[in-house]
């Protein structure tokens, strides 16, 4: 996919209140070539956002997956951060991103983000409440890139987002 031009941007998308339609539309208007999924576990309550059927609805839209479970906050961080343990969040997470893997994994998503648009991808809407803000900094710092955040618009229903 890549060409020889660098990509000047990283971009980042949480799914949080999100249709499918609504993310792959986000992601074509960007020109994304790239979804790298940053959950440790790409599971998901809303069945187009598991793994297997997110990676057939970007196939379809022409987009690549790769599932990086390295990036992905690891469950004692996730409690932490569930608990509104904020700085014990912190700790951990920035204790797994100095893991060989976390760090082999950012040199790995920084080339191929030099050369292809790319994209993580969480749950979170707000990227300031998501981990993915923090391995996009890694990742950035190798790359070079500027971080964009992109939006998938929410779905509402009277009000309430689902």
């Amino acid at each position: 996919m890549g060409d020889a031009a660098l990509q000047s941007a990283l971009y980042t998308i949480g799914y949080q209140g999100a249709q499918i339609g609504c993310l792959i539309d986000a992601l074509k208007g960007a020109s994304i070539q790239w979804l790298i999924d940053v959950r440790e576990a790409p599971i998901s309550r809303k069945p187009d956002f598991a793994k297997t059927r997110l990676a057939a609805h970007l196939l379809d839209a022409q987009i690549s997956y790769r599932h990086v479970k390295d990036l992905g906050n690891p469950k004692a961080g996730r409690e932490a951060a569930r608990a509104g343990e904020i700085e014990t969040y912190r700790v951990i997470f920035s204790r797994h991103m100095e893991s060989p893997q976390a760090r082999e994994a950012v040199q790995e998503i920084a080339h191929l983000a030099m050369t292809d648009a790319a994209c993580l991808l969480c749950l979170e809407r707000d990227p300031r409440h998501c981990h993915r803000s923090i391995v996009a900094d890694h990742i950035a710092a190798v790359s070079g890139q500027a971080i964009e955040h992109l939006f998938a618009e929410p779905v509402s229903d009277q009000g309430r987002l689902f």
